[in-house]
């Protein structure tokens, strides 16, 4: 069975989604407690703003790859089950009178 992709897609908006919720701590935390990093909290602001909206667009193409992938599924179960009927009427015989 072929990996999903929109499971794939899901993983990843889930972790942008924590990687923006570290980031808006971040800009919470006072200056001296971060040294070497940004002082600017809007960076973080900023920062963390960016991850979550690639985080909801990652979010929804998980979605609609899913959708998209049942649309197919479905279509692909409804053409076989209609081959096996049409070969069903074929083997059948014809009553004639």
């Amino acid at each position: 069975m072929k990996p999903a992709t929109s499971r794939n897609l899901y993983l990843l908006a889930a972790s942008l989604l924590l990687f923006s919720l570290v980031s808006c701590g971040m800009s919470l935390v006072p200056n001296p407690l971060q040294p070497g990093l940004p002082a600017n909290g809007s960076q973080w602001k900023v920062a963390s703003l960016v991850l979550l909206l690639v985080s909801l667009l990652s979010a929804l193409a998980g979605l609609l790859t899913a959708m998209f992938e049942q649309v197919e599924r479905r279509s692909e179960e409804r053409m076989r089950r209609e081959l096996q009927e049409g070969l069903a009427r074929l083997r059948r015989p014809k009553n004639r009178k």
